[in-house]
C-alpha cells in the first residue's frame, strides 16, 4: 500500500469520526472495568452507533458479557441524569461548597440559578460544546448488566457554574 492510499483511508476515517460523535468517548467503561469504544455501522444507508467492549473486542464476545451498547440510548441517558441531578438539593449544595472556595460572596441561590439555565439550554447547544460539558461533568460511565452509574466531577460543576454565571450577568461578561 502506497503513501496516497494510506493518506486516503486517514483522511476517509477522520471524516468518519467527525461525522459520528462520540460523547462518551474515554469516560465509559464496561463490567471489566475496560474502556468501551465508540464504533459504528451502516445498513441501507442508516447509521447505527454503539461502544463496544475493548474486553469484547481483544479476548471475545464470550469474554465480556456486555459486547456494545447503543451510542444514542447510553448518552441519552447520560445526559437526563445529568439533568436530574444537577436539579438536587444536595449537588445545588455541595456545588455551592466547592464554587465558595473560590467565588468569594456567592449564595446558594446563584448556584441554583446557575445550574437551572442549563437544562433549558441543552438541546440548544452545538454537539461540540455539548461534548464539552460532559467532560467537565462526567468523570467516568460504568455500564453493568443491570444498569449504568455515573460519576460526576464536581470541580467540573465549579467551573461550569462560574461559566453560566457569566454568561446570566452582562456585567460579569463585561469584565
Amino acid at each position: 500500500m502506497d503513501s496516497f492510499d494510506r493518506r486516503q483511508r486517514g483522511m476517509r476515517a477522520a471524516r468518519t469520526r467527525a461525522e459520528t460523535p462520540a460523547l462518551l468517548k474515554g469516560l465509559i467503561f464496561g463490567p471489566a472495568g475496560k474502556a468501551m469504544t465508540p464504533t459504528h455501522t451502516r445498513r441501507r444507508g442508516r447509521l447505527y452507533r454503539y461502544y463496544v467492549s475493548t474486553t469484547a473486542l481483544k479476548q471475545g464476545s464470550e469474554a465480556c458479557p456486555i459486547r456494545r451498547v447503543p451510542a444514542a440510548e447510553v448518552e441519552s441517558t447520560v445526559i437526563d441524569q445529568i439533568r436530574q441531578l444537577l436539579n438536587t438539593p444536595e449537588i445545588i449544595v455541595r456545588t455551592w461548597r466547592a464554587v465558595r472556595q473560590t467565588a468569594d460572596g456567592i449564595t446558594e441561590h446563584e448556584v441554583r440559578q446557575a445550574v437551572e439555565r442549563l437544562d433549558p439550554l441543552w438541546d440548544e447547544l452545538f454537539p461540540a460544546e455539548q461534548a464539552r460539558i460532559v467532560r467537565l461533568l462526567v468523570e467516568r460511565v460504568d455500564i453493568q448488566p443491570d444498569g449504568a452509574s455515573i460519576r460526576l466531577r464536581v470541580e467540573g460543576l465549579t467551573s461550569l457554574v462560574g461559566d453560566l454565571r457569566a454568561a446570566g450577568n452582562p456585567a460579569q461578561r463585561a469584565a
